[in-house]
C-alpha cells in the first residue's frame, strides 16, 4: 500500500471506512424509504465519499455536484463561496447534501441557505468526517461517519494541495 512520507499515521483504514459507509448507507436507505433522493455532491472532496455511498444506499436515487470554497492550503480563509452549477430544479425533492467534512460549518450553512432558498422537500446534510472542536456557527450534521479531533487529514478525497485524495484510507497529514 502507497504511503506517502507526508502521513503521520493512518486514523481510519480502508476497512473501517468500508463498514461505517454501509452503515451510513443503511441508516439513509431506511429514512428514505420509498423517496427517490438527490444527492449533491460537494466538489472535489467529496467524490470519493459519494461514489461509495450511493453504492451503499439502497434505493433509487439521482446525484449532481456544487462547488464551494473556503480553504488556502491547510487553513479556512472564513469566507465561503457557493457555486450550485446549474443543478437544475430541486423544487419538491429530497435532497441530502454529501460533504466530506464539517469543520467551521460556514460551508454547510452556507449551502443550506442556498438549497433552502430553491424550495426542496426536504434538505439533509451527511458528513464522513465531523470536526466539532473547529465550529465557529451552530451546525450539526444529520448523518456522520466519524468524529475527530482537529487535525489535517488526506485521502479518501482529503487533500492537501490539491494531492494524496486518491489514498484508500485517511491519513494525518505531517505538518511539520
Amino acid at each position: 500500500m502507497y504511503t506517502p512520507k507526508e502521513v503521520e499515521k493512518v486514523l481510519f483504514t480502508k476497512e473501517q471506512l468500508d463498514e461505517r459507509i454501509k452503515q451510513l448507507g443503511g441508516e439513509i436507505t431506511r429514512d428514505y424509504a420509498d423517496k427517490e433522493p438527490l444527492f449533491l455532491g460537494v466538489l472535489r472532496g467529496a467524490a470519493v465519499f459519494l461514489a461509495d455511498l450511493m453504492r451503499a444506499v439502497e434505493l433509487p436515487l439521482t446525484i449532481d455536484f456544487i462547488r464551494t470554497q473556503s480553504y488556502v492550503g491547510t487553513e479556512s480563509s472564513g469566507k465561503v463561496e457557493v457555486d450550485l452549477m446549474n443543478i437544475g430544479d430541486i423544487n419538491g425533492k429530497d435532497v441530502v447534501i454529501v460533504e466530506d467534512i464539517c469543520d467551521t460549518g460556514r460551508s454547510l450553512t452556507e449551502i443550506n441557505k442556498a438549497l433552502k432558498a430553491l424550495n426542496p422537500n426536504s434538505l439533509k446534510t451527511v458528513c464522513l468526517l465531523d470536526k466539532p472542536s473547529r465550529r465557529v456557527v451552530d451546525f450539526q450534521p444529520d448523518y456522520t461517519g466519524f468524529v475527530i479531533d482537529d487535525l489535517f487529514v488526506i485521502g479518501c478525497g482529503f487533500d492537501c494541495g490539491g494531492k494524496y485524495r486518491n489514498l484508500p484510507y485517511i491519513g494525518v497529514y505531517k505538518t511539520e
